[in-house]
């Protein structure tokens, strides 16, 4: 053993305890690695920095772009409201649903960009099933794990396996070579968290999860938060009565919502606004409120709210507090002059005015700066709000609005990039034609590509494949494996 290996062996037994110890980030650990390559003249500097210019590095970044222009879509959300209308509130289906198509996703997409993407419609399935999200981040962490075995792209390690196959001057393997491996993995892991994931998972303590903006916002204003889902059927005594002709506000202490027919939505609908029959509507307040005006009006349930359940999602609509300030044009004006629904899409569910809560119908209270609305609406409503000079947003807002006319050009850029692996392009060269499809499609913009990519996991991987060059190169990763070969036939030293 020459001194060059001796000096790999030691840089390489280094990493691996600060790896272990976790003394340091993973990245700074990995570049420490690199440095060290270079400092002791085991690599000269292009192939020091050789890492940063590696197929797989390039492939992963491009992998988190594209993932990131798949959020923003919403095309999330969908799959959250599907595993909700499939599973129901049974936690176990939920997990073996959402680890499912996460180690689904995994196989042809970078493990962590796979993780990350399911994570969002993991916390919306968390907050409205009121189920500890603890208990369902960690299976989808494994299914991402065990996934990424089911093709050469599905992780980080394999994609290293082909490159320095191909740096080798050797074949490398093909797309689906690991996939029977992989399959059974995936499968034995999702299994096992459906069976015995209840006595294995952690359950954080409810009081970590109550300090959700909403819930928190919902508890202090003691507001109602269940959204009820009626259909209006023929001969119901409400087709052709305007909303404020039902007394929906005064009389049944109800906000509607959102109403819907076929094609047609409408949030925070105004007030002489008609009900028609065949519409859905959409009601917030309390249970008893809810069945006396549905039994008045003979009104039937929904199962399935469609479009409408969009109001129920914490990634889509919520509540917020907005404050008015002493230059708004709303001062000294009541909401039904103003037109506060007609104007904005929101709906006003209680207004603070000088230490009291007024609900149901306050639409002909004149207000004065410093009264506080709490309202009820699609958060790219929401946002509208903090336009002008009219309201202060109080209430920080938990999520984007998702860009939906984006979803299916999204989805064509990825089912591009992976088209183009199929068709012998190397991984990396299509997976970055993808993200940079996502760009000039305006799927995503630049600055958000730049902000999507996980840069520690970035450096952590391009300051390892150095050190993988320098075990090639100075013969130390022959050593090891002729050692290993003596180990197990009994003839080395250590036996």
């Amino acid at each position: 053993m020459n001194t060059d290996i001796i000096i790999v062996l030691s840089i390489l037994s280094l990493t691996i305890v600060l790896l272990i110890t976790d003394k340091l980030r993973i990245d700074v650990i990995a570049i420490l690695a690199m440095l060290a390559l270079g400092w002791t003249q085991i690599l000269e500097p292009f192939e020091v920095l050789s890492g940063f210019s590696s197929n797989a590095v390039i492939a992963m970044l491009s992998v988190m772009i594209m993932g990131r222009g798949i959020a923003k879509t919403g095309i999330m959300d969908n799959f959250s409201r599907l595993v909700i209308n499939t599973a129901g509130d049974k936690r176990s289906k939920i997990v073996a649903m959402v680890s499912a198509a996460t180690g689904l996703l995994s196989g042809i997409m970078q493990n962590i960009g796979s993780a990350v993407l399911f994570l969002p419609s993991v916390l919306n399935i968390s907050r409205r099933l009121n189920i500890s999200a603890s208990s369902l981040i960690m299976p989808i962490g494994f299914a991402a794990i065990l996934g990424g075995t089911l093709t050469m792209v599905g992780s980080g390690p394999l994609i290293l396996v082909n490159d320095f196959l191909i740096n080798s001057s050797l074949e490398p393997y093909g797309f689906f070579a690991v996939t029977p491996a992989g399959l059974i993995l995936l499968s034995t892991g999702i299994l096992f968290f459906f069976l015995f994931g209840r006595f294995f998972l952690p359950q954080r303590p409810a009081k970590a999860e109550e300090a959700m903006p909403q819930k928190k916002l919902i508890d202090d204003w003691r507001l109602p938060s269940a959204i009820w889902h009626y259909h209006i059927p023929a001969g119901s005594p409400a087709i052709n009565k305007t909303l404020e002709e039902t007394g929906i506000w005064d009389k049944y202490n109800l906000n509607i919502l959102a109403l819907s027919k076929e094609k047609t939505f409408e949030y925070a609908p105004w007030r002489h606004t008609r009900f028609k029959l065949g519409q859905d509507i959409a009601l917030l307040g309390n249970q008893e409120d809810v069945e006396k005006f549905t039994h008045d009006f003979s009104l039937k349930p929904k199962d399935r709210p469609g479009k409408l359940g969009l109001l129920s999602e914490p990634g889509s609509a919520g509540f917020a507090e907005v404050i008015i300030p002493p230059r708004s044009a709303i001062s000294g004006h009541s909401l039904r002059t103003f037109g506060l629904r007609k104007h904005y899409g929101v709906e006003p569910v209680m207004l603070y005015h000088h230490g009291e809560r007024l609900k149901g119908d306050f639409s002909d209270h004149i207000l004065t700066p410093g009264d506080m609305l709490i309202v009820h609406g699609l958060w790219d409503k929401l946002v509208g709000l903090k336009q002008g000079h009219d309201f202060v947003l109080v209430t920080p807002l938990e999520a984007e609005t998702p860009d939906r006319s984006k979803a299916w050009t999204g989805l064509t850029c990825f089912a591009a990039a992976i088209g183009l692996t199929f068709a012998g392009l190397p991984i990396s060269i299509a997976f970055l034609t993808g993200a940079i499809a996502m760009v000039l499609t305006r799927v995503i913009n630049i600055d958000e590509a730049y902000r999507a990519i996980d840069w520690k996991v970035v450096f952590f991987l391009a300051g390892l494949i150095p050190l993988g060059i320098a075990m090639q190169k100075t013969g130390a990763a022959a050593y090891l494996a002729d050692a290993a070969m003596q180990v197990v036939h009994g003839s080395h030293p250590i036996i």
